[in-house]
């Protein structure tokens, strides 16, 4: 093999065009991965469609959510399925020696620093590459767990760092492909789960899955919403105390509504992106003794623990994920960007 296919964007709101490249020189530290698959991110149609940049110019391949198989790289990489984290810290510096790798100023992103996964082959820094044991094959299809790189690690990491304990009342705001699985986690971990968002088909498919109360909060303002969320709590056996809200629709509205439901001791988590600007009175914080917190990404070093989650059949993927060939990407990025899906999109190679 001596090129690369990769569906590239030549500027911000183009069409993806496929180019075939000359294969670059694998270094020491690299390992030049197949892909299975690569996941549709808010993160991506942020950088294609609302202005936000890349660090990596134009032409680029998009794509940071990836798994796929070693093909050359270090002996004992080669033949591994692998997943990709979003997030490739040096392991070197400050920040990652402090437990911050996730946030390493050295770090490499897919998709957004160098060609991502929306290609035939990746060449990645190999030293966090994390290995997919082959009892989860036994279930999933490699391609499908292409949403532990960003999907399910980043809710994962930001239920962990929200200091969440059993019988909490967690609040995910926006069920979609990130926030389902921030849902489950916590639900998981054993807090009483109630999901908000303005669809009916997100909010049934978050209670098919066991999530304990669901609201739609469209045509209901702030205050109704939050007196109703008071309600929910006392029907779970809930504090009315140190509720965690998990902003990930990336709106500013639910950015807004978030804020909104802080309560004395409560803990508020930033997850969805937007470039819009809530209007917050941040003095709440000081009056609830309340704590605002974001998160990025997730740290390398909680993959495995991700994996184990899916391993141990605790957490189920398949019903939220949606495979579909590669050369459909601009179908599916536009059908993303009108909000069609309902399920992660996964994208396959099928490459000639």
């Amino acid at each position: 093999m001596d090129t690369i296919k990769q569906w590239q964007l030549t500027a911000p709101d183009a069409e993806f065009t496929l180019v075939e490249s000359d294969m670059p020189p694998i270094g020491e530290s690299e390992a030049l991965v197949k892909v299975a698959g690569c996941g549709v991110c808010h993160t991506d149609l942020s950088f294609w469609h609302y202005g936000v940049r890349t660090k990596k110019e134009f032409p680029l391949t998009l794509g940071h959510e990836i798994s796929g198989t070693v093909v050359q790289g270090p002996a004992q990489l080669m033949g591994k399925n692998v997943i990709i984290p979003a997030v490739l810290p040096c392991g070197e510096c400050e920040l990652c020696r402090r437990g911050r790798s996730n946030i390493c100023q050295h770090q490499r992103m897919p998709g957004n620093d160098f060609h991502g996964g929306f290609a035939s082959h990746i060449l990645v820094p190999h030293r966090y590459l994390c290995p997919v044991p082959d009892s989860i094959l036994e279930k999933y299809a490699l391609e499908e767990l292409a949403v532990i790189a960003d999907a399910i690690s980043t809710p994962y990491q930001v239920v962990q760092k929200s200091e969440l304990e059993p019988g909490d009342l967690a609040i995910v705001i926006g069920v979609g492909g990130v926030g389902i699985y921030g849902a489950l986690i916590a639900k998981i971990m054993g807090a009483r789960t109630l999901a908000i968002d303005i669809s009916d088909d997100k909010l049934q498919i978050a209670q098919k899955h066991g999530i304990d109360a669901v609201l739609n909060s469209s045509n209901l303002d702030a205050k109704a919403i939050k007196s109703r969320v008071r309600e929910i709590a006392t029907e779970l056996g809930a504090s009315k105390y140190g509720w965690k809200i998990f902003e990930i629709s990336g709106t500013a509205a639910g950015q807004s509504l978030a804020f909104s439901l802080l309560t004395f001791a409560s803990t508020l988590s930033i997850v969805g992106f937007t470039m819009d600007k809530p209007d917050v009175r941040l003095s709440n914080l000081m009056a609830f003794d309340a704590k605002l917190i974001g998160t990025w990404g997730c740290k390398p070093e909680l993959y495995p623990q991700v994996i184990d989650l899916i391993a141990s059949g605790r957490l189920e993927i398949r019903d939220f994920v949606q495979t579909f060939r590669m050369s459909r990407i601009n179908e599916v990025f536009q059908n993303a960007l009108k909000h069609h899906y309902s399920k992660r999109p996964v994208l396959v190679p099928d490459f000639e």
